[in-house]
């Protein structure tokens, strides 16, 4: 249970700290990181402030998402004082939901001023990724039929954190897309579906009561533990291809299978809440890992072959 201390009050800096979620916020780094990799691996070359920018864009457009998740799903109901997650501010009265949605606004305005000169580099293309960005990250909590409240939520995770953020940055550094970038979003968006499917695997009493009918709600517990073995394993497959199709160093991703493979029994019904968060954040250190592991792979093969 998320038992909030009300006597208790957290520094300012402690209490955003907590609301953007650090633990997560690697799987805004590893697709930038994979489509970058691609550009090079395409012959392209390295703008290392094209590249900062992109890294910019996408860590505040997942910090405004969690940000104004932390308030909708307080303002709805959804959030209840028995939720088994880490605390969200607005629910432990550490920040009040009107604050918290105003810091989501400016993380997502200075996204899209940054935004705007990547869309003078990279044209159209960057400037429908990037909408359909922005836009998404209001729906997935805000709106009549939020995304988080439905079984589409991971399918979501898997585009933006995925295939839009790898095929995006491989364009901004080389103007030129192929079949890579779709098996390249396979690899860093399915282990980012992962953590969401857990995060919704702990919370599906609370949701079930609430109405959302999350992934995990839809699955129920057994079905749902072979949908995260998928995602988890996903990457391997992903990886196997890339390295068949030429980009050999792609297989360093690999590395972390063992790791991965031992967390597909920790998703057991009987888990409490503590054992739940660690896994949640278990599969985002990994999928994280994962991601530059095969990035640094097929980045460090272009410098070689």
């Amino acid at each position: 249970m998320n038992r909030i201390d009300t006597a208790w009050r957290p520094s300012t800096c402690f209490v955003w700290w907590t609301a953007i979620r650090p633990r997560t916020l690697g799987m805004s780094v590893a697709p930038v990181a994979f489509g970058t990799a691609l550009a090079l691996a395409d012959g392209g070359g390295l703008d290392w402030a094209v590249l900062a920018a992109t890294l910019a864009c996408a860590l505040l457009i997942q910090i405004g998402t969690n940000l104004y998740n932390d308030a909708a799903d307080y303002e709805r109901g959804t959030d209840t004082p028995d939720r088994r997650g880490p605390t969200r501010v607005t629910l432990a009265g550490w920040a009040s939901a009107g604050s918290v949605k105003r810091g989501a606004a400016l993380c997502l305005g200075v996204a899209l001023a940054i935004g705007a000169g990547l869309v003078a580099v990279g044209g159209w293309p960057i400037l429908a990724i990037g909408c359909a960005s922005l836009v998404a990250a209001w729906g997935y909590s805000g709106g009549p039929r939020p995304i988080s409240h439905t079984p589409l939520g991971e399918v979501f995770v898997l585009a933006f954190f995925g295939v839009f953020a790898v095929a995006g940055s491989h364009w901004l550094q080389s103007p030129q897309l192929s079949w890579r970038d779709l098996v390249g979003g396979l690899a860093v968006g399915a282990p980012a579906a992962a953590v969401l499917l857990v995060n919704n695997f702990r919370d599906l009493d609370t949701d079930r009561r609430s109405g959302r009918r999350t992934l995990a709600a839809v699955l129920g517990p057994r079905r749902t533990r072979f949908a995260y073995a998928a995602f988890v394993l996903a990457p391997f497959a992903a990886f196997a291809a890339l390295a068949a199709g030429g980009l050999f160093g792609a297989a360093a991703g690999a590395l972390c299978l063992p790791a991965c493979v031992a967390l597909i029994p920790r998703l057991e019904p009987t888990a409490g809440a503590a054992e739940l968060n660690q896994l949640l954040a278990a599969t985002a250190r990994l999928a994280t890992l994962g991601g530059l592991l095969g990035a640094a792979g097929i980045a460090l093969g272009r410098l070689l072959f």
